[in-house]
């Protein structure tokens, strides 16, 4: 998990109002709620009493309630109040559960990893992706660490041979570049795959930068789109379960077709054929050992795995930050 990042960690629609919801992100337990008011709590799932898990409890005005013994602890994770103490009697401060700050965005419940110093950045997202797409949802679990899932979709080497059927089509296998640029945490990369006509592929200092805008752009710490045209992308939220699995949330976003009727079955065809690409990567990716990458490791990296080679600097950058 990388320090003060904003991540994605469930769909909007997963936390129901009155409802709690435990998961796992981070190798963490957590409990998600709705307030009266319908914005999200997240907190850790253990209530510091006597251990129980909160999700097992219920919403209690804007409180979560242990099923144990009544504890009622707020979106701050502190305690409000201990039934057995009486109503109106004070809450020791060790009463207390630790909590993330959170959002709702872009149909995303997002947490922030660091310190909440009430001056958090904006939540990052695709700046041109607005109310005019619809769009639908898939899930799909993998026994990865989140940051292989990643670099699948930074991986311009490998479409010829995971994809050959699909998306990969055509035997280009020889990749120019890639071009990538990093900036603000914008991972940009522009695909020159082509045909292995015997010339030597050329090096990315020797490509002038495209004129076209970014087929992929990653996002961190677990956002990637892949930009089919200017009305159609695929967006991809990359979920930190535990170092051995992590939960991808794929979207496809079209304004192609807007007729009702029409455009759910437009989107209900495109819904099969992105779980036959993504299933593709996934019976790949779940071989790769060690299931977590990390700059340093060991691997022999080549001139087309420069978007994981930038990817791998900067997490490792990120790391590498004292907080304030």
């Amino acid at each position: 998990m990388l320090p003060n990042q904003w991540y994605v960690i469930l769909e909007t629609g997963q936390i129901r109002r009155g409802k709690t919801l435990g998961v796992t992100r981070f190798g963490e337990k957590l409990v998600a709620w709705r307030d009266e008011q319908g914005r999200v709590a997240v907190v850790h799932d253990q209530c510091p009493h006597r251990g129980a898990a909160l999700s097992a409890g219920r919403v209690v005005s804007n409180c979560v309630e242990c099923p144990f013994h009544g504890f009622q602890f707020d979106a701050t994770g502190c305690g409000r109040v201990i039934p057995a103490n009486g109503r109106s009697a004070p809450v020791p401060k060790v009463f207390h559960t630790a909590a993330f700050p959170t959002r709702e965005a872009h149909g995303f419940i997002w947490v922030w990893t660091g310190e909440d110093d009430h001056r958090l950045p904006p939540i990052p997202f695709f700046d041109d992706i607005d109310s005019s797409f619809s769009y639908f949802s898939a899930t799909s679990h993998w026994p990865v660490d989140y940051t292989r899932a990643i670099e699948n979709q930074l991986d311009v080497v490998h479409l010829p041979f995971v994809h050959k059927t699909t998306i990969g089509r055509g035997n280009a296998t020889l990749v120019d570049g890639p071009y990538a640029t990093l900036q603000d945490d914008r991972l940009s990369i522009w695909v020159s795959n082509r045909v292995d006509d015997g010339t030597l592929p050329r090096k990315h200092t020797e490509m002038p930068r495209p004129d076209r805008k970014p087929l992929l752009t990653f996002v961190f710490p677990n956002i990637w789109q892949n930009r089919l045209s200017d009305d159609l992308r695929i967006v991809l939220a990359f979920v930190p379960v535990d170092d051995n699995n992590c939960v991808l949330y794929l979207r496809q976003y079209q304004r192609v077709v807007r007729v009702p009727v029409v455009r759910d079955v437009f989107n209900w065809f495109s819904k099969l054929g992105n779980n036959v690409i993504l299933n593709q990567d996934r019976r790949v990716v779940i071989t790769q050992r060690p299931v977590k990458s990390y700059a340093g490791m060991d691997e022999h990296l080549i001139q087309g795995d420069r978007p994981i080679i930038l990817y791998r600097a900067r997490c490792k950058e990120l790391l590498e930050i004292k907080p304030m």
